[in-house]
């Protein structure tokens, strides 16, 4: 409780402080402190926390179980636009349709999820989040994501960028290049400093949470978005979380892949909505109702697994 209670003044600190800047500066501080995060903070963070990480054989499972975890959240989630479109006789259109998938299968494992899985489990089994998010996650989001963002919405699909978008994701190189990087030996003050400049990486994720969050103003569509966060927070991780040790996964890896399933939708879910015409509004409502959910599921998942 003393950790969770910790983490909690931490996390919630390092959001407020974003959330207060983000209403005083303007808005091209949190695109820029983004940018700086994407090409430079989030790989250099990655490489640290690799040197100190544990690989284990299994650890290839992470990837595959996110994968299970996104279709699983989509498929519930056209279950439930069925099911109200037969019981309530109302039908979504399609661009609305196109943003509850999305809420429900995209979770934010990387911003949200790596910060947390650090504080909750420790940098031994970070490694995990890090495959669920990179190998994981991130094509999920740019593969099925953009693929039913395309099929629902007004946009065009060009296939191409998309692919683009996926290879030059400097958190993939970051990746490749810590898993190289772990055998080498470097000078103790190096290690020092590369530690402390990923730790405050961490620190300005959650600040740029705090100031995107400012900038979110719709609570419109909560009662559709219940469906979504139900899906993505609550069902999914306790179905797939329940059958882990079918896997052999147990404990603190347990506890890993359970609290990145758990994450809120992810705020890539926005930035497809934004390209593609879907429910914007929708969208929005989630991301800030998915982070205030978050405070109550965490216990739950910390307590089960």
């Amino acid at each position: 409780m003393t950790n969770l209670l910790e983490l909690y003044v931490k996390l919630g600190g390092l959001v407020l402080v974003g959330f207060i800047l983000g209403r005083k500066l303007p808005v091209t501080v949190p695109t820029r402190l983004g940018q700086f995060l994407f090409w430079v903070g989030v790989p250099i963070s990655i490489v640290s926390f690799l040197r100190q990480s544990s690989l284990s054989g299994q650890i290839w499972i992470a990837p595959a179980i996110a994968y299970l975890a996104i279709l699983l959240g989509a498929f519930l989630a056209w279950v439930g636009i069925k099911a109200q479109a037969y019981f309530k006789n109302t039908v979504p259109q399609p661009p609305t349709q196109a943003s509850l998938i999305l809420a429900a299968m995209l979770g934010n494992t990387g911003y949200l999820g790596f910060p947390i899985t650090l504080a909750m489990v420790g940098k031994e089994y970070f490694a995990w989040a890090l495959f669920y998010d990179l190998l994981g996650s991130f094509p999920g989001t740019y593969g099925l994501g953009v693929f039913l963002a395309a099929r629902f919405g007004g946009g065009v699909q060009n296939h191409w960028q998309t692919a683009r978008a996926i290879l030059i994701n400097p958190a993939l190189w970051g990746f490749g290049f810590g898993l190289l990087f772990r055998q080498v030996t470097i000078p103790t003050v190096a290690e020092f400093w590369l530690e402390k400049f990923a730790w405050s990486g961490v620190a300005l994720s959650l600040v740029l949470i705090g100031m995107r969050l400012a900038l979110l103003k719709s609570w419109r569509s909560l009662p559709q978005v219940g469906m979504s966060l139900g899906i993505k927070m609550l069902l999914v991780p306790l179905i797939l979380g329940s059958m882990l040790p079918l896997f052999g996964i147990t404990g603190p890896i347990a506890k890993v892949i359970v609290l990145q399933m758990a994450m809120p939708p992810a705020f890539a879910t926005l930035v497809i909505a934004e390209a593609f015409n879907l429910d914007r509004d929708l969208a929005v409502t989630a991301l800030a109702a998915g982070a205030i959910v978050l405070l109550l599921t965490l216990p739950i998942w910390l307590w089960l697994f």
